[in-house]
């Protein structure tokens, strides 16, 4: 932008001369207006060029100057080969004798001179007299087996003995039927009787009034075995007799 100004003063100064002070100065021959009237194509140019100049600059698009851009780094990828594991070392040559102080002494195992054998040689010892066969006597008898106490059968408690007979059935009363029941009773270790089991009976009503008399009042002394109650089993046998008045 201040380039017009520049042009146009060069245009348009006059030539500087050298005069003395006081006398007048005439204008040079080739000077801007020294003679218009023979130059006129140079006054057209001295006046119709910056002039030009300013439109062109004016009506030219301003130039900006851009700042250079970089250049994109480029490069080429080295792909690196793995290094190989090393050697394991010889520990036999690396291994170095040491050296034996002077301090520690030397020791020497005893060697003891022995003879070679060329015999075996077998000492036999004493000789022992066989002292013969062994009399041991006849064979031990086996112990014997522990002897079990006796055992005490069981007995009909005679302070209950007149309850033992059971009541007449009233059928077989009235039909004149007599017989005998036969039963095992289980006794307990109280004397009460626990089971009773049929043997034989001449009339089913004979074992029926047989148990139940025998359940409910029959008493006995338990059997023991070394002066100890146990239950047992025991035969008991019931006749059934008609008795006139």
């Amino acid at each position: 932008m201040t380039l017009i100004p520049l042009i146009s003063a060069i245009m348009t100064a006059p030539e500087a001369t050298t005069a003395p002070a006081g006398a007048a100065v005439p204008p040079p021959r080739n000077s801007y207006g020294s003679d218009s009237g023979r130059h006129p194509v140079a006054a057209l140019f001295a006046v119709g060029l910056p002039a030009a100049l300013v439109v062109a600059v004016a009506l030219s698009p301003m130039i900006i100057e851009m700042a250079p851009k970089s250049k994109p780094m480029t490069g080429t990828l080295v792909e690196l080969e793995k290094p190989l594991d090393p050697p394991p070392p010889n520990q036999a040559d690396d291994v170095k004798p040491t050296p034996r102080s002077a301090s520690t002494p030397t020791v020497v195992d005893p060697v003891v001179p022995t003879t070679p054998l060329t015999e075996i040689r077998f000492d036999p010892g004493p000789s022992i007299p066989d002292p013969g066969p062994v009399d041991l006597g006849p064979p031990a008898r086996a112990a014997d087996p522990p002897v079990m106490p006796k055992l005490v059968l069981a007995q009909l408690d005679q302070r209950y003995a007149n309850l033992f007979q059971p009541d007449y059935p009233a059928r077989a009363q009235r039909e004149g039927i007599e017989g005998v029941a036969v039963v095992r009773v289980l006794i307990g270790t109280d004397g009460r009787v626990k089971a009773v089991e049929l043997v034989s009976a001449d009339d089913p009503a004979f074992f029926e009034a047989t148990k139940r008399r025998a359940l409910t009042k029959w008493r006995f002394k338990a059997a023991t075995r070394g002066g100890v109650p146990e239950e047992s089993w025991k035969e008991m046998r019931v006749r059934f007799e008609i008795r006139n008045a």
